[in-house]
């Protein structure tokens, strides 16, 4: 069954131009884009899509990192997406990664690790209408 998530490349990435880099293997790995736009979150922005860490010790640095620059949202498709992209991502942390993931190629440390991903059908569920309300959900 297809399944969608949401990917965002990061502010760290955006900078270092790895966008097209990072596309690239999302398509190289099955993924069909559904929809994509570069956007920069302001810093309230930012906190009302990850106020699900609203009470986390990194909760302001996060948010103030992914309100600095521009960042790509993207809607992908393909069967278990979700998961797929979570292993095509690598681990949290890019030194703990494995080789050939998107956070191993072009992650800088835990906090500035390239990319963003939906972790279940739950949080797809909320992800993908803060960025694309006119994408319907499968």
């Amino acid at each position: 069954m297809l399944e969608r998530t949401l990917a965002i490349i990061k502010p760290d990435a955006v900078a270092s131009k790895y966008t097209g880099k990072i596309i690239e293997m999302l398509e190289e790995s099955g993924f069909s884009i559904i929809g994509m736009k570069k956007i920069k979150l302001s810093k309230e922005d930012a906190k009302k899509f990850y106020i699900v860490h609203k009470d986390r010790p990194f909760y302001d640095s996060l948010t103030t990192f992914m309100s600095e620059g521009p960042i790509i949202v993207m809607v992908l498709e393909k069967e278990n997406a979700i998961e797929d992209y979570r292993k095509l991502m690598g681990a949290t942390n890019p030194e703990e990664a494995e080789e050939g993931t998107i956070r191993k190629r072009f992650g800088k440390n835990i906090e500035r690790n390239a990319v963003h991903g939906s972790d279940s059908k739950e949080s797809a569920s909320f992800e993908i209408p803060f960025f694309f309300s006119e994408i319907e959900l499968v």
